[in-house]
């Protein structure tokens, strides 16, 4: 009898958690294949760390990873989807027949501003390096950090706000101006009040000037016009976070911006409850690394359902567990979505082991066993 087939879009913390969660739940009673572009998984989290000559992003070959599962490997893009058909057909010309899909393809981004340098994660020390020595050798004494409206990562305009006036305030620079300007009602809303208070004390500590329920707008090179307040300012340096969008994988529905929709169990609806999504390229809003892998471990869940008799998988039940860099002792912060509302805690206590800073309860062990 031929196994139930899975194919699995992505090489993210997200698409490798849902690999993880689905051979521990069926064993090797599924055939699985990862299909993605490149050859590594990069954990993309630590990567803020970089300009400040920390421990940056760590990569881990994908090859190694699906062999230790027992899985396929296709090194290509997902170019489109015939889920009538149940086929994922790549940019290289493959066509992948599927009982079930995973996509955690990851989310697109796009410059949301002129005149700004973006910061890019999978470039961080060509984006921020040079800034964080201008600041140390006294070339940069202003510096403002943007978080654009709509889809957005929101930790780390933080941490490099955080990093950044910490390293001056270390090195006796108190003339340095830190500036963030974000649409967020309060610094980290999405976590909670807790959190948001306890970020908020801690910007304020270092002098973190925060213009909260505020878009930018960047008309030149060194001018920031910070609305509704009609704030103009002038800083010496403006990054801004990138906007992200969904992938608009064609053949599949798609939401604003190309995002993925999903319902409580982490389907596509439409798709005959065999295509699902997890992570940045779902429609749900808020984008972190942990949220996405909880959201694969639903979507394994799913999965398994349909290859053999289990019970009904639960719904997503969002749980944020992320760690904030500060320049001093880290943050560990947690957010339990219930009911509209967020229960939040903080402390700087250790709360998990200190090598993750999104928690995925599959990669997380998987990872540190690979050495």
């Amino acid at each position: 009898m031929d196994r139930f087939r899975v194919v699995i879009c992505g090489g993210g913390i997200a698409a490798v958690e849902g690999l993880l969660r689905l051979r521990r739940l069926a064993g090797d009673a599924l055939e699985i294949t990862l299909v993605a572009p490149g050859d590594e998984l990069r954990y993309r989290p630590l990567a803020v760390q970089e300009p400040f000559a920390r421990p940056g992003a760590r990569r881990y070959g994908l090859r190694r990873i699906v062999e230790r599962a027992e899985a396929g490997w296709v090194q290509d893009a997902v170019e489109w989807v015939d889920a009538d058909g149940q086929v994922v057909h790549t940019a290289g010309g493959q066509s992948l027949p599927y009982d079930a899909l995973l996509l955690a393809v990851g989310a697109r981004t796009s410059v949301p501003y002129e005149h700004v340098t973006v910061f890019d994660d999978a470039h961080a020390d060509d984006t921020y390096h040079g800034l964080v020595q201008d600041v140390e050798e006294g070339y940069t004494g202003s510096i403002a950090l943007l978080l654009p409206e709509g889809p957005a990562w929101p930790l780390p305009v933080y941490e490099l706000a955080l990093m950044t006036a910490e390293r001056a305030h270390s090195m006796g620079l108190d003339h340095v101006r830190v500036e963030l300007v974000t649409a967020e009602p309060s610094p980290l809303a999405v976590f909670g009040e807790e959190v948001s208070r306890a970020v908020s004390e801690l910007l304020e500590r270092f002098g973190v000037r925060v213009h909260a329920g505020s878009t930018a707008a960047v008309p030149a090179s060194r001018r920031l016009l910070v609305k509704p307040a009609g704030i103009e300012l002038a800083p010496e340096r403006i990054v801004a976070m990138p906007r992200i969008l969904g992938p608009g994988i064609r053949g599949l529905p798609a939401a604003k911006d190309g995002f993925v929709p999903i319902d409580d169990r982490c389907r596509v609806p439409g798709l005959g409850a065999r295509v699902f999504a997890a992570g940045d390229a779902a429609t749900y809003p808020i984008k972190h690394g942990g949220l996405g892998a909880q959201m694969a471990d639903v979507a394994a869940a799913g999965i398994q359902a349909l290859a053999g008799p289990a019970d009904e998988p639960a719904p997503l039940r969002p749980v944020i567990r992320g760690v904030l860099y500060t320049g001093e002792r880290p943050l560990y912060l947690t957010a339990r979505l219930e009911d509209g509302s967020v229960q939040s805690q903080v402390t700087t206590e250790q709360a998990w082991p200190a090598d993750e800073k999104v928690v995925a309860e599959e990669l997380g062990p998987f990872l540190r066993g690979l050495g």
